[in-house]
């Protein structure tokens, strides 16, 4: 029996409601979510690619955004010809206008912001997000891998062609930490994706110590960390005039013992080689100065400046803290009145019109965008400065619990909008630079009717583990306990988890020997 199978087509028309982010919701978003560096750059690129935007020189008094602050794009009617006229002014409209917008924008489109992630937009002469742009964008400058840093010193070693293809090869196995990623089976296993290459065993085993000899930093192209520790040893030794006989227990260390000494297991090891424990600690202490991670130092990027979007003053007048926008970094922002003027100028060819038109939007949209970002970050750090004073009396251990649905109810927005105001900001305030996203936490009431944040009781944790005996370390059971004399109540494995959030070792290896 043969089954045939028969294809129709047809038209049909469906009503259905669909959802799509205008781009000037999406840029309203991102540039809320941006930290001030990369809002720096926003503009600077702005300014390069729009026409119609232009930067307000230092001392310019007239209609300007200074850094996107309190002044706003507005429409008025020009006194002589009765047109309507796109002009930068003074804002006179009530903040909380703006902050409705913002809350309309969420509560429409929340549940398609929620999952999406924001990069900066570029919109080509049509309005569109033009993806090539996009992609051009988001390459970044970067200095040379680790890779080809280390073909470059390999190019200069004096071996054969065979040593140095193989070496090449090598080469492209090590990973970020600069050690060996696969082993000589491994190996041995792709030998068919490079033609022509005569591989063993032998042959690989014998470039590797060519390779960890040659290669820099020491340590690099090892098979694993104690091989490259050793190896760190063997270059210490070397440019030691004075040989530190102290080495020497680093060695039987580092060859016999390795998986003790992680386990900071002191007394089996001197049990095992008859050294004292004093002795033993010693050898730590020496093995402290070797990396771990060789291959970082060639490629080690630098830490990125934080540039502060709040800034918190203590006003000794009123007895309180006051907020304020960092806007100083910013430059100021205008409308072209040249090119407002060519955009309503039906003297104008329609394309140039157009083109003219789409920059003069554009140039709008950005500056009222970077005026709401800054009054809804000032809004939302008024909120926490008010409700964490604690904090900035006592430091962490005053942090009180503030959910993002209360500072949304409060301000009467969309908790969306609050999530995306505090993402990646920074706060500059009389106990230091602070990230922003952490005063925003739910947590207990203490015995005492005390409201904590879970960053308080992990602060109490900690200072606890600060003033334990390290040669007898509060266990996590313990720490629970001491805790709940303090009328903190968590459970133990609430302990293990803040303990590892805080990158602090079992009470195992915090012990110290006497």
């Amino acid at each position: 029996m043969v089954q045939t199978m028969r294809f129709d087509t047809s038209q049909s028309m469906k009503l259905g409601q669909h959802q799509t982010l205008a781009p000037r919701m999406i840029q309203s978003m991102e540039i809320l979510q941006m930290p001030l560096m990369a809002l720096q750059e926003r503009i600077e690129q702005e300014l390069e690619s729009n026409i119609a935007l232009e930067q307000v020189e230092p001392g310019a008094d007239a209609d300007a955004v200074e850094g996107g602050g309190d002044e706003r794009v507005a429409e008025r009617e020009d006194g002589t010809d009765g047109e309507r006229e796109l002009l930068v002014g003074d804002d006179t409209r009530d903040s909380a206008e703006d902050f409705q917008r913002l809350d309309e924008l969420a509560e429409t489109y929340g549940d398609m912001l929620e999952d999406y992630v924001p990069s900066s937009p570029r919109v080509n002469n049509d309005g569109e997000r033009d993806g090539k742009l996009d992609a051009m964008a988001n390459i970044a400058a970067r200095s040379a891998s680790l890779e080809e840093q280390l073909l470059e010193q390999w190019r200069l070693a004096e071996v054969d062609d065979r040593t140095r293809a193989v070496g090449e090869l090598l080469i492209g196995y090590i990973d970020g930490q600069g050690f060996l990623s696969a082993d000589t089976d491994s190996i041995l296993a792709q030998r068919a994706a490079v033609p022509g290459l005569d591989l063993d065993e032998a042959v690989i085993e014998r470039t590797i110590d060519v390779l960890q000899d040659w290669l820099e930093p020491r340590g690099v192209a090892a098979r694993n960390l104690p091989e490259s520790l050793l190896l760190q040893v063997d270059a210490v030794e070397r440019l030691d005039d004075h040989r530190d006989p102290r080495w020497d227990d680093v060695r039987l260390l580092l060859a016999r013992h390795f998986e003790d000494v992680k386990q900071n297991r002191l007394p089996r090891i001197a049990q095992a080689t008859g050294l004292p424990v004093e002795r033993i600690q010693e050898a730590l202490g020496l093995m402290r100065r070797l990396d771990l991670s060789p291959g970082r130092r060639l490629v080690n990027d630098a830490p990125t400046p934080i540039i502060p979007d709040i800034i918190v003053e203590y006003d000794e007048e009123t007895d309180s803290y006051v907020p304020s926008v960092n806007g100083e970094t910013l430059p100021g922002l205008q409308l072209s009145a040249e090119y407002a003027a060519m955009a309503r100028d039906r003297r104008q060819d329609k394309a140039t019109r157009e083109f003219v038109s789409q920059n003069v939007q554009r140039a709008n949209w950005i500056i009222d965008a970077i005026r709401q970002r800054t009054s809804t970050l000032l809004r939302v750090a008024n909120v926490v400065v008010t409700h964490q004073r604690d904090w900035f009396e006592r430091g962490s251990e005053g942090l009180k619990p503030l959910p993002m649905t209360d500072v949304a109810d409060q301000l009467g927005i969309h908790v969306a909008t609050v999530s995306r105001a505090v993402s990646d900001k920074w706060m500059q305030t009389p106990r230091g630079v602070v990230p922003l996203r952490p005063f925003f936490s739910g947590g207990l009431q203490s015995e005492d009717g005390r409201d904590m944040s879970w960053e308080a009781v992990r602060a109490q944790l900690k200072a606890l583990i600060d003033a334990e005996d390290k040669t007898r370390p509060l266990s996590d059971e313990a720490l629970s306990k001491a805790l709940e004399k303090q009328g903190i109540t968590i459970a133990r494995r609430t302990v293990v988890k803040y303990r590892d959030q805080l990158g602090i070792p079992s009470a195992r290896h915090r012990r110290v020997y006497g």
